[in-house]
């Protein structure tokens, strides 16, 4: 069977082309509906009733459409219903995550996932944001968790590429170095 992200790739390309070919579409809300989209698909109960061969795909897509928290805009629920009435429900989190990096390089922006062994109020965050920003040289989404394992300082990760100033990661280098 094919890889998942190869069966993914042409149903996200095209809701992007959709999304930016002057149909009035914002990226962040499509972004938004999307990655909903992609929790519920991704829900493994939600999984065995869409292999159920008595669950027809308007009962399947009826199911999913209701429990969005948005109202699916015409071309979210075309994308949907063509996911399912192709088999492909299982690949549609990967068509989210496909999507958002389509969207995300369209925007010159990337997302980062910054850990942190304590909670950061926003006002940090946001000072943060623009000193991340400034490293990387490009606008960053920021999203935080709590690590506890890092005892202090920080862990960033963007993309492939990580930033790693925690304690533990000191500790580390530490440790290697007394060993060498």
């Amino acid at each position: 069977m094919a890889e998942i992200a190869t069966i993914a790739r042409p149903y996200a390309e095209a809701l992007f082309k959709a999304c930016t070919a002057g149909a009035g579409v914002d990226l962040g809300s499509a972004t938004a509906w999307v990655e909903e989209l992609a929790v519920i698909a991704a829900d493994p109960q939600l999984r065995q009733l869409s292999d159920n061969p008595k669950v027809s795909h308007d009962q399947l897509f009826d199911l999913i459409a209701g429990l969005t928290r948005y109202a699916l805009p015409d071309m979210g629920r075309n994308f949907l219903r063509t996911m399912i009435e192709n088999g492909r429900l299982d690949a549609l989190p990967e068509a989210a995550v496909q999507f958002r990096a389509l969207v995300n390089r369209s925007s010159g922006s990337s997302d980062a996932v910054v850990y942190s062994a304590f909670p950061v109020d926003s006002t940090a965050l946001a000072d943060l944001g623009a000193s991340l920003e400034k490293r990387f040289g490009r606008k960053l989404n920021l999203t935080m968790q709590q690590d506890e394992s890092l005892i202090g300082g920080i862990r960033v990760v963007v993309g492939d590429e990580v930033l790693d100033t925690s304690v533990k990661a000191r500790l580390e280098q530490m440790k290697a170095a007394l060993t060498a």
